[in-house]
């Protein structure tokens, strides 16, 4: 059944010009369901539409149960892109991602059909939509960060960064190394700040219509927490097992995705069941109070209780 808040949110400009539509909010607000409802809804118009995957996770082939991936048969299907593309061992990056999207995106608006992209990774979500170049690198720069990091942790750099940058500090969080290395690199090599939100002030790449989902904190933390518990119950540790037996490595990115880290934590001994369920249960909510953040400096997007 169509979501009762498709109907009328598709202006017939979005339907007859190659235009982006962009469904984001936290996780656990119903994303996926929703951006089907709304290529049902295009179709239903006469219009095709195909979905891109804006979740960094669900990039990584065989990591489905944690990250909420839909099966072939949930698709309704509707032709889904960028799912399965990366091996747990590689790392993703947004720099590596962009390009790519924008091309499926294109590829998609040839074939006259309708691009929703769908996903809650804020920085992957901005790079798409908003007119955004990424700096180079330096190696040393990258080499003598990445030794701070290892020998002080990611306070030190997350403390440093909030000087620098408090706009990136508070978007990056205190504990991810991997992109605290990366936005003071950037600050050391341009002298600027790193713009780790992308806020909805940039200039769009194409025409662009974005979809936010909200629902309340006191029900939002209660699906989150439940979902963590079936995620358990469906077999999470179970699949981290499969994936390990078959040789499958996990990667730096890989590994630290919510719910996989717990799980290889439990299979390693370093946590019990619970210890693991738990500690998954409040990074979820962590992360979602950061993605509500992210995704609210969106000023043109049109919220929708979820």
């Amino acid at each position: 059944m169509t979501h009762p808040a498709v109907e009328g949110l598709l202006k017939p400009s979005v339907l007859s010009e190659p235009h982006v539509i962009a469904v984001v909010g936290a996780t656990g607000t119903g994303k996926s369901a929703f951006s089907l409802d709304l290529a049902e809804q295009i179709s239903a118009e006469g219009h095709a539409a195909e979905i891109v995957n804006a979740d960094a996770m669900q990039l990584y082939r065989g990591m489905d149960i944690g990250t909420a991936k839909l099966s072939g048969d949930d698709r309704r299907g509707t032709p889904h892109h960028l799912i399965d593309v990366l091996d747990p061992s590689e790392e993703a990056s947004v720099a590596r991602y962009q390009p790519a999207a924008r091309q499926v995106i294109d590829d998609i608006i040839a074939r006259d059909a309708v691009p929703i992209l769908v996903g809650g990774s804020g920085l992957y979500v901005s790079s798409v939509l908003f007119d955004f170049e990424f700096p180079g690198t330096d190696a040393a720069v990258r080499a003598r960060l990445e030794v701070e990091l290892e020998q002080r942790g990611p306070g030190a750099l997350h403390a440093r960064l909030t000087k620098l940058d408090p706009e990136a500090a508070q978007g990056i969080g205190p504990h991810n190394g991997r992109r605290l290395v990366r936005a003071l690199e950037v600050i050391e090599i341009t002298g600027k700040p790193f713009g780790a939100g992308l806020p909805d002030g940039h200039a769009t790449w194409r025409p662009t219509t974005i979809l936010g989902l909200t629902t309340p904190r006191d029900e939002l933390v209660a699906r989150l927490d439940e979902r963590v518990e079936r995620m358990w119950r469906d077999g999470l540790v179970d699949e981290v097992r499969r994936l390990r037996e078959r040789g499958v490595s996990f990667g730096v990115t890989a590994a630290r995705a919510i719910g996989y880290a717990q799980a290889l934590a439990r299979l390693e001994g370093a946590l019990s069941e619970r210890e693991a369920i738990e500690q998954t249960q409040a990074l979820t909510r962590k992360y979602a109070r950061r993605q509500v953040s992210w995704f609210q400096r969106y000023r043109s997007a049109q919220w929708i209780e979820a």
